[in-house]
């Protein structure tokens, strides 16, 4: 099996546990632990495991001073900034709208691709960005969900979260190029973990473990091992061996997973408004990638 094909399968299981992560994540959080709380836990325990995978192999790259300053920024938006409004925002909001919201990733990584990479857009790629910032600001301003719940705030928390992962992405590739995907992501979740540590640390201690029931432990269990460990491991892994347009396609399946997972855990129900949103910015990413997906399949 090539590297290429590897890299494809890594990153379809990396968005089915992120699908999956939308109602799983709830069984246990706001009820039982708080975001911010979960957050810390998530990143303390992936950066353990990081660290502990990373002794186990034979690389042992040394790291250049000024990359230092480099993983702190990776850490701020890939794991502080976007796992905090992350989780805050779904607290906030129904997981049909946070999975379409997260659709919107591949826009926001053209998006900070010309902004920071100073890459050309073409007419089409700004009719995408257009359309998918439509469908993410008509979530937003839907205001309730079908349970009468706000979710504005919490749509837009989501929104960001997006924008920080999108700018991850592309900031990413650079030391992907440089360093081993142990190194990149042991050393991004390690300033994570002290970013998100003044937040999360109060809510962690009022945890009262013993009131865990077999299905927040798994709940827990899940997000822990399965959200934050293998699936930051098969996304860097995927982002090693292609480019950042390909990667953020994948997120095109987290909505069906997230959806049918919704269906059978949360029993939500699909709103008009979610069917247009959906609509806008799956037309959004398709014109976005379009000039890409010809070299995508490589």
């Amino acid at each position: 099996m090539t590297e290429s094909r590897r890299a494809h399968i890594s990153l379809f299981a990396a968005n089915l546990i992120y699908g999956a992560n939308f109602s799983i994540a709830k069984i246990a959080m706001p009820q039982h632990i708080s975001p911010a709380a979960f957050v810390l836990l998530r990143v303390l325990a992936a950066t353990g495991l990081f660290f502990l995978l990373d002794r186990s192999t034979e690389s042992r790259q040394k790291i250049e001073r000024k990359d230092y300053v480099r993983f702190f920024e990776l850490g701020l938006f890939g794991v502080a900034i976007n796992q905090l409004l992350f989780f805050e925002g779904l607290s906030r909001t129904s997981n049909i709208n946070a999975s379409l919201i997260m659709t919107s990733t591949p826009i926001l990584v053209t998006l900070m691709a010309f902004l920071f990479l100073k890459e050309h857009l073409k007419l089409t790629q700004v009719t995408g960005i257009a359309l998918g910032m439509a469908g993410a600001v008509t979530l937003i301003l839907q205001y309730r969900n079908h349970t009468g719940k706000p979710t504005a705030f919490g749509d837009f928390m989501v929104l960001v979260n997006a924008a920080s992962y999108a700018l991850y992405i592309v900031r990413a590739k650079r030391m992907m190029k440089k360093y081993d995907t142990w190194q990149v992501i042991k050393w991004t979740f390690f300033f994570g973990l002290l970013l998100v540590t003044p937040f999360g640390s109060p809510g962690l201690a009022r945890v009262e473990w013993n009131n865990f029931t077999l299905s927040v432990w798994l709940a827990v269990g899940f997000v822990l091992l399965f959200t934050t460990f293998f699936a930051y491991l098969f996304n860097t892994y995927g982002l090693k061996h292609l480019s950042p347009s390909v990667v953020s396609f994948y997120i095109y399946l987290q909505p069906l997973f997230a959806t049918l997972v919704s269906l059978l855990i949360t029993h939500e129900l699909i709103s008009l408004v979610q069917i247009v949103a959906c609509v806008l910015i799956f037309a959004g990413v398709y014109l976005v990638n379009s000039p890409a997906l010809g070299k995508a399949k490589s």
